[in-house]
Parts: C-alpha cells; structure tokens; sequence
C-alpha cells in the first residue's frame, strides 16, 4: 500500500481541524466472503491510519458489499444498521479510538415498507453512530434499479447535515452527489469545512445486464471537486476504489483510482495514481488566507431572494 500524506509534524488539535485519512483500494464483491474480507481489510487500513493519529479515515461507496453487483445480489446483502456488521465496524471505531465512514448497503423498513439505499455510516471514535446517509442522487439505471432515494418520506429525517469530529464540522456525500453544487453549497451554508464523498467512479462496469459501460466515468477528481472546495472555501475528500473488483474471481469492474483531497483554494493536497494508497491530510482552515482581495467571500455576499428560479422549475421524472 502507498502512503501519501500532506500533514504537520502533529495531527491538528480538537476545534482546528481534521487530520482525515483516505482509503483506496480494490476487493472482493457481492457474497458474504467478500464482506468479511471487506471489514478485514477495513481493520488493517483502521491500524495504518492511526499510525499517523488520524481523526478520520473514509472508504469507497458500498465498501462493504462492492459496487459491481446484481439488484438481487445487492438485496440479498443488505444490512440494517444495527446489525452485526455495522455494530462490528462501531467496535473497530472504538477499539482504535478513531472515527470511520463506512459506505454500504443498508435494507431498513420505512414507511412500514422494506427500502433498500445506498447508504453510509459515519462512527465517531467513540463507537456511536453519527449519521446515517442515504444517497439522494442516484447515477444511471442500475442504480434506480437496486435503490430507493434517500429521503424522500419525512421519517427518514433531513438529508444534508453535518456532525462533529474532533470538534470539527464534516458532512458526506456520496458518489455522483459530488458533481451537484447544490449540495455542497447547502453543506457550506450548514457550517461543514470538510466534505466526504466516497464514490466508485469506473473505467467500466458490468451492468445488470452483463454488458459493460462503454464510457468511462468523467474524471472530476480534478475539475468539479477542486472548484467546488473553492467556491465554498472548504476542504472536499473524493474515496474512490482502484484497479479490479472481482466476484468469485471475476473481473466485474475497473476503476478509475482517483481519489484526493482539495483545498479550501482548490488545490490538490493529495492525490492517489490507480494504486492501493492511503492518503493523509491535515485539513486545517487556519492553514489558507482568503482567495480575494479585502475578504470578498462568495457565501456572505450571496443573494438567496433573487434564486428561486432553481427550486421553482418543480421535481422531474
């Protein structure tokens, strides 16, 4: 595994920051040896990060089932999150007193009706369950297929929050939600100064119907995810995988390994090649002076009255 770190010789104290760390790796998919594999994995990545005292440390989407799986498949593994995997990757939180965002497929009864999301869940290193996120923004026709949308019923709560770490405002996104600047501007406006996507952006996949995608994923790990983390002044975290998922040792998808950390000034901190990596960065706001003359800010000078025109065009098909 490669590390790569843009940190200070100490890890930032409680209210100034976030030392996160990024896991990028390739695995096993869509069985009940791959999850176990998965949360394996998870343990041994959990024990490098602390080597470096970080606060936090994330995974790719659906890091626990894969992402290249059937809907059946996809059903048949998900997971509610007080059950025992969830409650395992708590007991790695706490036992390594560091924080985790743990991508997967969550099966939860809404509505008095069985749901299926692609889910996260944030532990702080403490063990407890900081946020349970259901994706809002599914990408292409496999995903409408395998997964309800988050948060369209009222009892799941509100989507787009941010919880504490190390005293330090973070949120998540998930996967395609990281090229919507809606949403990390509303972030913004909640107080996040980190936000955490993890994500399975492909060379190509195997889709539901066992053709593969034909177009790779766009790259935005270094367009739209940099200017986003400009434009609201924060830092902004892409996890993705690398290399090959398999299913019972069949290639099913080839990844992009793209992950990286940008700057509130919409630099790369950290960026991984299509490798096994680990990458740390100390995300600390203190660290960056203004990006315009006399503190022009583009959140305080907005002017939200005259924007109704993006929520008036009504909820599309």
């Amino acid at each position: 595994m490669i590390i790569n770190t843009y940190i200070h010789e100490d890890a930032p104290v409680k209210g100034h920051g976030l030392r996160l760390a990024v896991y990028q790796g390739k695995g096993p998919a869509g069985t009940m040896d791959a999850i176990g594999h998965n949360i394996a994995q998870m343990e041994q990545v959990v024990t490098a990060a602390g080597k470096f005292n970080a606060h936090l440390v994330s995974f790719p989407e659906l890091y626990l089932s894969g992402y290249a799986i059937t809907p059946a498949t996809a059903h048949e593994l998900a997971m509610e999150i007080t059950g025992s995997t969830l409650t395992r990757v708590a007991t790695i939180a706490k036992s390594h007193k560091m924080a985790i965002i743990c991508p997967y497929p969550e099966k939860a009864t809404v509505n008095d009706k069985t749901r299926y999301y692609d889910a996260i869940a944030i532990f702080s290193a403490e063990g407890l369950l900081l946020k349970n996120y259901r994706k809002t923004h599914l990408w292409g026709p496999d995903e409408k297929k395998i997964w309800s949308a988050g948060y369209e019923r009222t009892e799941e709560g509100e989507a787009y929050t941010t919880f504490s770490i190390n005293d330090f405002p973070v949120a998540v996104l998930n996967c395609y939600e990281a090229e919507f600047p809606e949403l990390a501007r509303i972030l913004a406006l909640k107080g996040a100064k980190l936000i955490v996507i993890p994500t399975a952006a492909d060379e190509s996949t195997i889709l539901s119907t066992g053709k593969w995608t034909q177009t790779p994923y766009p790259d935005i790990s270094k367009t739209l995810i940099p200017a986003h983390a400009y434009e609201n002044s924060m830092f902004i975290s892409y996890s993705n995988r690398c290399l090959e998922e398999t299913l019972n040792g069949k290639t099913v998808g080839r990844y992009l390994g793209n992950s990286m950390v940008a700057d509130p000034h919409g630099q790369l901190m950290v960026a991984a090649k299509n490798e096994v990596t680990l990458l740390l960065a100390d995300c600390v706001p203190t660290d960056y002076g203004p990006t315009h003359p006399e503190n022009t800010n583009y959140l305080v000078d907005r002017r939200p009255w005259l924007y109704n025109d993006l929520t008036e065009t009504g909820k599309s098909d």
